[in-house]
């Protein structure tokens, strides 16, 4: 698969690693340009390249991962991410993304805010819930599901959450279904029981 990654942070970079050695090729973007990224480029080898963020955008065919600061969403241009499958890992951390009434007040969660931004895209919620360093240490690609770590996946469109599901299936992890964007966002945002706790499948138990 070819997939673009915005984003080259903990998350960003970690996703990058996992899945240039599942054999995936990626195109990673920053917001400081192709320049800053030769280094991890350099170290993930062949499958890997840099890209400016339109230039990502375009390679993610039919996937685009998005792993910025939530608080940066609304630099995100909609037209190129119309039509792809949108990952949303991001999380609202009020210190860093400044405050946003209508998520403090549960009116709304912000993967819906940034779906509302990309009208287009077809957004599902996965890759929020742990730590970086919990995804480079517990990938277990050909284990038991039983024996792997759970993921989350949320979102309204049936076939952009099979393809979400089937990659982190085969990066190791043993993804778990909480619902549409709106529902199963709430149940996968910071202070939820599933939230940076490392749990097997039937370990899981989900927020009403």
């Amino acid at each position: 698969m070819r997939i673009g990654i915005l984003g080259s942070g903990e998350i960003g970079g970690t996703m990058a690693r996992l899945l240039t050695a599942a054999g995936h090729d990626i195109a990673v973007a920053n917001r400081r340009g192709p320049a800053s990224l030769t280094g991890l480029v350099a170290e993930l080898g062949p499958r890997a390249r840099a890209a400016t963020v339109e230039e990502a955008i375009v390679f993610g065919d039919p996937l685009v991962i998005v792993a910025i600061p939530f608080g940066a969403y609304d630099t995100l241009p909609a037209g190129p991410l119309a039509g792809k499958v949108v990952v949303d890992t991001t999380n609202h951390t009020p210190s860093r993304d400044g405050a946003h009434a209508e998520l403090e007040s549960g009116r709304t969660t912000s993967s819906e805010l940034i779906a509302a931004h990309l009208p287009g895209a077809r957004v599902v919620k996965a890759v929020n819930t742990l730590n970086y360093k919990y995804l480079l240490d517990l990938a277990r690609p050909g284990a038991p599901r039983e024996e792997r770590t759970a993921l989350f996946v949320a979102g309204d469109d049936t076939e952009a959450n099979r393809l979400v599901t089937d990659l982190l299936d085969e990066l190791g992890f043993a993804p778990l279904p909480t619902g549409p964007l709106a529902e199963g966002g709430r149940r996968q945002q910071p202070g939820t029981p599933v939230f940076n706790r490392p749990l097997r499948p039937g370990q899981v138990v989900l927020a009403p």
